[in-house]
């Protein structure tokens, strides 16, 4: 099991250097293969196709950065804090992640079912993480009461935008006083 784990890896190591090179349009998985290292067989036998190998890649990459942002808040944050912290922190990170700015500036038209038709496993993932976030502020009473589903959604949605609107928003305002209003939009808004 661990040789498999460690050729999935591998292979979507590889398949993230290609999308980063030349984006997904143009990614195949001959040359995932050939920069895997491994035969094209081997690579069709795990992912039939770069679609659902650049998916399982971009549920594992959000999964790495979650776990980043997971990290315990300043001493003494309540869960509102740490949430806002956590979703702002999330938007630089995805902001400067070399995949992401790829997928956004040569296929951006492949985000499209994600936010008009349904939502995707990394955007499950990321809500599932933001759910256990808003169930924490209520706990400890620093978010408002409400539908703990429909505050991670609203959360979600929003940074959501401002990680697919990024060159837009930042064309004419700086990114870091952006940030600080989104903030505090979140904060007031859980408040």
């Amino acid at each position: 099991m661990t040789s498999q784990r460690h050729s999935d890896d591998a292979l979507l190591d590889a398949a993230r250097d290609c999308v980063v090179e030349v984006g997904v349009r143009r990614t195949t998985l001959t040359d995932i293969a050939k920069r895997a290292g491994v035969s094209r067989m081997t690579l069709y036998r795990r992912f039939p196709d770069v679609r659902t190998l650049v998916r399982t890649l971009m549920t594992r990459e959000f999964g790495a950065l979650l776990r980043r942002v997971e990290e315990p808040g300043p001493d003494g944050a309540n869960a509102r804090e740490c949430l806002v912290g956590r979703t702002i922190a999330g938007i630089r990170l995805l902001a400067a992640d070399p995949l992401m700015r790829r997928v956004l500036d040569l296929d951006a038209e492949l985000m499209l079912p994600y936010l008009v038709q349904r939502l995707g496993s990394t955007q499950r993932l990321v809500e599932e993480f933001l759910l256990g976030q808003i169930e924490a502020g209520h706990a400890d009473g620093s978010i408002r009461p409400g539908d703990s589903a429909a505050q991670a959604r609203l959360v979600l949605l929003t940074a959501q935008s401002m990680v697919l609107s990024i060159r837009p928003a930042t064309a004419d305002l700086d990114f870091d006083a952006l940030l600080a209003e989104l903030a505090g939009f979140l904060d007031a808004a859980l408040s």
